[in-house]
């Protein structure tokens, strides 16, 4: 009906798409789980296939290790499929709009990704991405099934990982296997999906290690992680929550870089940790995932832009006459990591609005919430967990 009125894709078309394309397919995504599952009603239905396209990982399914393998198959199919979704949308599509995060990161940061164009059409750029997506994919599973796991679960939870989508063919996730060497195998790839994903093409491209010298992202990402571990391992340790510290190094390391990386697998019920620790988790899922990647949250760009931007402002202050871009010096270890270029102010405006926004957005769903019944605790952590994409929250949403 509409073939006759061509025109240029704009901006707001893009988001149009984006948003009823998730919309429709999740709705259309309920049929398997509405034909097999008599007594599941509609809106669990579309919860649980909106959660797995949009790679959230929060189920309202029990008795997952009886479920038809069809079903589960279908469930992290909808992870996978949607993470290579976000992918391509953040990494191919939404700069040819001049929309989106990768925008942001392609026209100002140093390195591969900035001055080197993938391919030269947007479908090679597509293919190039499900290609990189399909071969870590294959490796995951290949390196889950060495670590113990059988084959079908090797595929499923795969296929949550590579997405960081969380979902899991047993109620106690990756508790159920209670392996130090499956949960090693997991974390890797957790970060490596946590990463932008051109990145990897790029490393694919070159046959080179390289370029991940240069991801700032990754930089940040990594020292972030490495650092929340070891501090929260001995918080938990010395309140006696395990009987040593390399049990207690296990098991954040485990379920930290999880949740931290939007990913949402558990091995632990951490909600039953002191406070500290779980709600330290949960603040990194805010903005430890990398642009570009299968995580959700603020991204660790934004980040380093608002600290950098922060940084400045209190230094103006101080010297009020002083003209400070925001840009990396020898000095300022943060804005290295920012790669050492200006920042244009309208680039720093569009994080903080997307920031506020952000925030709002959370304040706003959190009295939704609590007007709805739930406790606090409840309700705050489940927005935290599905505006990041997360999963798993604390209290009547935790992993338990």
């Amino acid at each position: 009906l509409t073939r006759r009125h061509k025109r240029e894709l704009r901006s707001r078309d893009g988001f149009l798409l984006v948003t009823l394309g998730w919309v429709f397919m999740s709705a259309i995504a309920t049929v398997p789980l509405l034909i097999a599952l008599p007594g599941l009603t509609v809106t669990d239905a579309f919860f649980e296939t909106m959660s797995g396209l949009s790679t959230t990982g929060a189920t309202v399914l029990t008795g997952l290790d009886t479920m038809a393998p069809s079903l589960n198959l279908w469930r992290h199919a909808l992870n996978w499929y949607g993470g290579m979704g976000i992918i391509v949308l953040v990494v191919a599509i939404l700069p040819m709009l001049g929309v989106g995060g990768m925008q942001l990161y392609k026209a100002e940061a140093p390195g591969p990704v900035k001055d080197e164009k993938l391919t030269p059409r947007i479908t090679q750029t597509a293919r190039a991405l499900w290609f990189v997506y399909l071969l870590i994919t294959i490796a995951c599973a290949l390196s889950l099934k060495l670590a113990g796991m059988g084959w079908f679960d090797a595929v499923c939870h795969a296929f949550s990982t590579l997405a960081l989508g969380g979902f899991s063919t047993y109620d106690a996730s990756v508790g159920h296997f209670d392996s130090p060497a499956i949960e090693a195998v997991l974390i890797v790839f957790m970060l490596i999906s946590a990463m932008n994903f051109a990145r990897h093409f790029i490393a694919w491209q070159q046959k080179s290690l390289r370029t991940y010298v240069t991801d700032v992202e990754a930089k940040a990402m990594l020292t972030i992680l490495a650092i929340s571990t070891i501090g929260v391992s001995l918080y938990i340790w010395m309140h006696g929550v395990y009987p040593s510290f390399l049990m207690a190094l296990r098991h954040t390391a485990f379920n930290l870089v999880s949740i931290a990386t939007d990913c949402g697998l558990v091995s632990q019920d951490y909600a039953a940790w002191p406070m500290f620790a779980p709600m330290i988790i949960l603040m990194l899922s805010c903005y430890c995932a990398n642009t570009g990647s299968t995580g959700g949250g603020i991204k660790m760009f934004r980040s380093l832009v608002l600290f950098r931007q922060a940084q400045r402002e209190l230094f103006l202050l101080v010297h009020p006459a002083a003209v400070t871009p925001v840009k990396a010096t020898t000095m300022n270890r943060i804005s290295h990591w920012i790669g050492g270029q200006v920042v244009a102010n309208k680039i720093v405006f569009a994080v903080l609005a997307f920031v506020v926004l952000y925030f709002g957005t959370v304040v706003t769903l959190t009295f939704m919430l609590l007007a709805s019944g739930m406790d606090f605790i409840s309700a705050f952590t489940a927005v935290i967990a599905c505006i990041n994409n997360a999963g798993p929250g604390l209290g009547a949403v935790g992993p338990a």
